[in-house]
């Protein structure tokens, strides 16, 4: 079995919140409704494998195929409006589609495994990224990165670990999952400083990704599911503040399908030579701080 993720992290990078007031906390509640929410997630991805829904979002409707073949990106919702409110935090959920023409597999493989390069394919907002365990069974790897949201500058360490299925030669899914989260605070002064785990702003609590991908038609699909915990917005502001974020969301999502386009498209000689394990051992990074499970 192979295991391969994208920087999912990029696809809800901005659904950062602007400064409410004062830090909160991450409550058991509001995580014990994000893993119920994961494991529904995880279960519609295994429907479309062994059940009766199509492998692809993009075939559940006759036009979203065609639409991607002639190179639109679409991105939306998974569900309403994309935001769910839970206690005390918010669940945004969006899917995106691009069609690759002339790719393969192997090429978006040799890509998504090269996780040092991640903070040259989706610079600047990912500041650094490098693998840290690397096993036949599984890959973990961290990012920091960094972006100025509405009106903050949000910077966030990360580790994530990736697991890859193959469905056939043709058609294959990743699920992602942050391990640990922390927010730097004075990201870039010389004071900067990692905040625990679960506090701070709340920007990001957590992330989890289902990325799908298929060989056809001359090209590859690919399919990203983003799914990002944040802490709540207060229902005074809701009606201002949602609609930004959700725009906000959708263009980060389009960005990075469009930058993996391109970094796919660049490394149109590199098939088949898939980022080796050798030298990386699980104990090469070392955790700054551990998430609450």
């Amino acid at each position: 079995m192979r295991f391969v993720t994208l920087p999912f992290a990029l696809a809800m990078l901005a659904v950062g919140l602007p400064r409410l007031s004062i830090a909160i906390e991450l409550q058991p509640s509001t995580l014990q409704a994000w893993n119920d929410y994961v494991r529904t997630a995880d279960s519609r991805m295994r429907e479309r494998v062994d059940g009766p829904r199509p492998f692809l979002w993009a075939d559940e409707a006759g036009d979203r195929r065609s639409r991607l073949r002639q190179g639109e990106i679409l991105v939306v919702p998974v569900s309403g409006r994309g935001t769910h409110i839970v206690p005390n935090g918010l669940i945004h959920d969006w899917v995106g589609a691009i069609f690759i023409p002339n790719a393969s597999v192997e090429r978006f493989l040799a890509v998504a495994h090269d996780y040092d390069r991640y903070k040259d394919y989706y610079r600047p907002l990912v500041a650094d990224s490098k693998v840290l365990a690397c096993t036949d069974q599984d890959r973990s790897y961290s990012m920091v990165w960094q972006r100025r949201v509405l009106f903050v500058n949000a910077a966030i360490e990360g580790e994530y670990q990736a697991h890859d299925f193959a469905v056939d030669g043709q058609r294959g899914y990743s699920i992602t999952t942050t391990t640990r989260m922390q927010e730097i605070e004075g990201y870039g002064h010389s004071d900067a400083r990692l905040v625990p785990p679960g506090q701070g702003d709340g920007f990001i609590w957590r992330l989890h990704s289902i990325v799908r991908y298929e060989e056809r038609d001359g090209g590859l699909y690919l399919e990203m599911e983003a799914i990002a915990l944040t802490r709540d917005i207060p229902a005074s502001l809701r009606w201002m503040v949602k609609p930004v974020v959700n725009r906000l969301s959708m263009d980060s999502l389009l960005t990075s399908l469009r930058e993996t386009r391109d970094a796919v498209n660049r490394a149109a000689g590199l098939a088949g030579r898939l980022v080796s394990c050798a030298g990386v051992s699980r104990n090469s990074g070392k955790a700054k701080g551990s998430a609450a499970n």
